[in-house]
């Protein structure tokens, strides 16, 4: 069968941080173009400036109008703003929250009408970003609501780690709060298909993070473990998902525990990222578990700091394009296993040990 080329759309982020650098960096590997058609939803414009404030002599778009004039083997780029923008690096602006949301608008569109397969979503600015028409803590809320869908999962890949967030992007103050067994049990049921359709695990495991220190001490130190968390891992077992905990976080990481598992569910934030980084800082991907389309994103920020100084790495970019091809390709096997799983075994069986 022949292999299918996955086109992969690229928004640009925003345009006064490193989001074109890790692009262009990720792309100059040629090898990346053997599985991929690459299309950059942004600025001819802005990409030779960047291209000029990097030095890099070796690259060029090819300029498209469409994601239907694509060409294979080349990295293609889409002009979706205004020719009279304007690129002030390492600048938080307002010019630059539009320039991203317009690109992402773009880009959701034409996955949505299947011109582009897969969607990476380069660094924004949450606050510039933010306007009558974008009023989400992130991509993630955002996309959710694009593709009407209740139960999703901010969830973070690497070769060593995968780790799902249940409160996401909300202040430290309302965790407590916000979390409840429905929620604990939703995010689990995400986790739990995305690891079997997605990443092809067989009876996934899954450890589920405590929120309070010790896990609650059995109520000394809080009750939200005995209260929600416990009742949620309880459903989940009942479900035939494979859930374990809760784990209090500083031993579960210190001890190398996290190796026992496939996955890792955290209650906030920085309880799952601040391990997950200091592992896999340039190297992570994020990844919307959940939707209906394969959205990745880098792990890293916008990095205004490194923006035009040529330092900024794009391992963690690359990453999340391979990440989003391989995905692609795992949910298109999976779904035709599911047409015809006895069809699926015989081929298995005709070509294995």
């Amino acid at each position: 069968m022949k292999q299918h080329i996955v086109k992969v759309g690229i928004t640009h982020g925003d345009i006064n941080g490193i989001g074109y650098e890790v692009i262009m960096k990720a792309l100059l590997d040629n090898r990346i173009m053997e599985n991929c058609t690459p299309i950059v939803y942004g600025s001819p414009k802005v990409a030779a400036y960047h291209r000029k404030a990097l030095d890099i002599n070796s690259f060029s778009f090819n300029h498209i109008n469409s994601a239907d004039e694509a060409v294979p083997k080349r990295p293609n780029i889409i002009n979706c703003i205004d020719e009279n923008i304007r690129v002030e690096l390492g600048k938080s602006t307002k010019m630059a929250g539009e320039a991203s949301y317009m690109a992402l608008e773009a880009a959701v569109k034409d996955i949505k009408d299947g011109k582009i397969d897969v969607l990476i979503t380069a660094p924004i600015n949450k606050e510039n970003i933010q306007s009558n028409v974008f009023h989400f803590p992130g991509h993630t809320q955002y996309l959710a609501e694009e593709f009407k869908v209740d139960d999703h999962l901010m969830l973070m890949v690497s070769n060593d780690l995968k780790v799902g967030i249940v409160t996401e992007h909300i202040p430290l103050s309302k965790v407590a709060s916000t979390i409840t067994a429905e929620m604990i049990l939703s995010k689990l049921r995400v986790l739990n298909r995305t690891l079997t359709e997605d990443f092809t695990l067989h009876k996934p495991r899954i450890a589920v993070l405590a929120l309070n220190p010790h896990a609650g001490d059995h109520g000394l130190i809080g009750d939200e473990e005995e209260r929600e968390i416990i009742p949620a891992i309880k459903a989940a077992t009942e479900e035939g998902i494979i859930a374990m905990g809760p784990y209090p976080a500083d031993g579960f990481f210190g001890s190398s525990d996290y190796k026992k598992f496939d996955a890792i569910l955290a209650m906030y934030h920085d309880q799952g990222l601040t391990p997950f980084k200091l592992a896999s800082f340039e190297s992570g991907v994020n990844f919307t578990a959940g939707l209906p389309i394969v959205r990745t994103s880098p792990g890293h920020g916008t990095a205004y700091s490194l923006a035009g100084e040529g330092i900024a790495s794009e391992d963690s970019f690359r990453n999340a394009m391979y990440l989003a091809i391989d995905l692609f390709m795992n949910r298109e096997e999976y779904k035709e296993f599911s047409k015809d799983p006895l069809q699926s075994q015989e081929v298995d069986r005709s070509g294995g040990e």
